[in-house]
């Protein structure tokens, strides 16, 4: 809650306590009929206010965002009735300060009980991010509502039957560390992906979905079948939608707001041509959209689960849309199956590094404070452009959370934490080998010798490095990870802008490269 709003609710709060200090007691006045009666409706108000504002605790504890809004509702109604219980005759004011009193206590304990002990000041917005961030964009407090009831507009558009429930079934036990994974990734990437589907119309349930069955949240996910990043595009469907290499070396398909951009876009497309059905989108996406539009076309516009159209489609489809739906409807009803997802700080803020550094190097410095796992894979999520031991240039503004970037000037800059993980990053394991001694010089040199050191002056310097292209590689990539500089890099090796286009087993001369 803001604090001027916390404010002016307190100093209503003092306000009315005077004025009933003031006020004559209950039993010097006479109270009519009609006072009676006013009176029985002011306490009603209350008795709603107060339920209203029990239902908004629910809300607030499914992370349904709408709870904050309806808890400072109830809290104004409540207002509205102590202000009318003071000008009303034979009313209780101090019975109904009693419950705002301590509703707001119950408040100030939630907002204490969550508070981050190490929220900074946000930073300025990366320019990478700048428009797909919007300023009304609240880092992790808006969604499509998380009710533990059916007032989702995506329960009503699929249908919850054993196939779903089966599918819980497996996200809850032996998949239960993919689901949380998949919502701690999603929850830090949620600031430039669900803005993409919000102003499209589309469920945010859905995106999780999509993304946990995907890529687990991993960001430089890859299949063997050529399809990449967070949404698993492969390469054409990827280019009609905006996706692929940008000239820079680097594929768009890791980007997670392109790729959330491109998801919703690719939604709306097949489900305008598929009648609104997400279970024949969701087949489309996996099994192919040829396949699914003509199988609806013969069916006449049956559903997915109809078996002359279930029996159409291959196993790994069969598999893929009721799982996308299951996480999906846990991602509603967390409490309704006893889940309780990870807390994410994921405010958005960015760090202009105070010196050349690393993923790794960076992974290690800021430690685990507030996460189970560390942070090296949120810095790759949200810095795709980077490999993880690819050296960063100091005074390069990178993606992070406001968490992040606090831990960062605390540890990171300078101090013991920095110096023992630059000294872990830069471990040469060559270093550890005990080697023999050189024997002694004894100022007699052989013929010998001097034969060997001739011919060791007049043997050819060494050939330039060079680096075998792996599967997945591009020139940026390998430009970053050997500390070269990507124009330098292709001119050595005769590659044409902008594509720059490399093939696994291809050898590269490492010309120009610092490591």
């Amino acid at each position: 809650m803001p604090v001027s709003i916390t404010i002016f609710r307190r100093c209503s709060l003092l306000l009315a306590v005077l004025l009933l200090a003031a006020a004559p007691t209950a039993h010097a006045q006479r109270v009519s009929a009609r006072d009676k009666a006013r009176v029985e409706a002011i306490e009603q108000r209350m008795a709603a206010a107060e339920k209203r504002y029990a239902d908004a605790l629910l809300l607030v504890a499914n992370a349904d965002p709408k709870g904050t809004t309806e808890g400072d509702a109830a809290l104004e109604d409540m207002e509205d009735v102590i202000d009318a219980c003071i000008g009303q005759k034979g009313c209780q004011v101090g019975t109904l300060l009693a419950t705002y009193k301590r509703l707001l206590k119950h408040q100030s304990d939630e907002r204490a009980d969550g508070a981050d002990e190490l929220a900074g000041d946000r930073l300025e917005a990366d320019p990478d991010h700048a428009g797909p961030l919007r300023a009304d964009v609240p880092e992790a407090a808006r969604a499509a509502a998380l009710l533990n009831d059916h007032r989702h507009a995506f329960d009503e558009m699929v249908e919850y039957n054993p196939a779903i429930q089966a599918g819980i079934r497996r996200w809850l036990t032996d998949m239960r560390p993919a689901l949380l994974t998949s919502y701690e990734n999603y929850m830090n990437l949620r600031p430039v992906m669900w803005p993409e589907w919000e102003k499209r119309g589309l469920p945010e349930a859905l995106l999780f979905g999509i993304m946990a069955k995907e890529s687990n949240g991993r960001v430089h996910a890859s299949s063997r079948a050529g399809a990449a990043g967070l949404m698993q595009f492969m390469p054409a469907t990827g280019r009609r939608f905006g996706l692929g290499p940008d000239g820079t070396g680097f594929d768009t398909r890791f980007d997670a707001r392109s790729a959330a951009e491109a998801s919703a876009s690719y939604m709306i497309e097949r489900m305008g041509q598929l009648n609104r059905n997400i279970e024949l989108a969701l087949a489309a996406y996996n099994g192919g959209e040829g396949r699914a539009q003509r199988v609806y076309n013969q069916s006449g516009g049956q559903g997915f689960w109809t078996e002359s159209v279930y029996s159409q489609f291959p196993g790994e489809t069969k598999d893929y849309v009721p799982m996308v739906i299951a996480a999906a409807w846990i991602f509603l009803h967390p409490q309704q199956y006893g889940v309780e997802f990870p807390k994410v700080n994921a405010q958005p803020a960015t760090i202009r590094l105070a010196k050349s550094t690393t993923i790794y190097e960076l992974t290690i410095c800021l430690g685990s404070t507030g996460t189970r796992d560390g942070y090296m894979r949120v810095l790759r999520n949200l810095n795709p452009r980077y490999e993880a031991d690819g050296w960063i240039p100091a005074g390069t503004p990178i993606n992070a959370t406001t968490r992040i970037a606090t831990l960062y000037n605390r540890q990171c800059v300078s101090g013991p934490r920095a110096d023992l993980a630059r000294a872990v990053i830069t471990a040469d394991l060559n270093a550890a080998i005990k080697r023999p001694q050189a024997a002694a010089y004894n100022g007699n040199v052989a013929v010998g010798d001097v034969q060997s050191m001739a011919a060791a002056a007049a043997a050819p310097r060494p050939a330039t490095r060079s680096y075998t292209v792996a599967k997945g590689d591009t020139l940026g990539r390998i430009a970053s990870r050997f500390q070269c500089q990507v124009p330098t890099l292709a001119r050595a090796n005769g590659l044409r802008a902008p594509a720059y286009a490399i093939r696994p087993g291809q050898s590269l001369k490492l010309e120009g490269c610092g490591r």
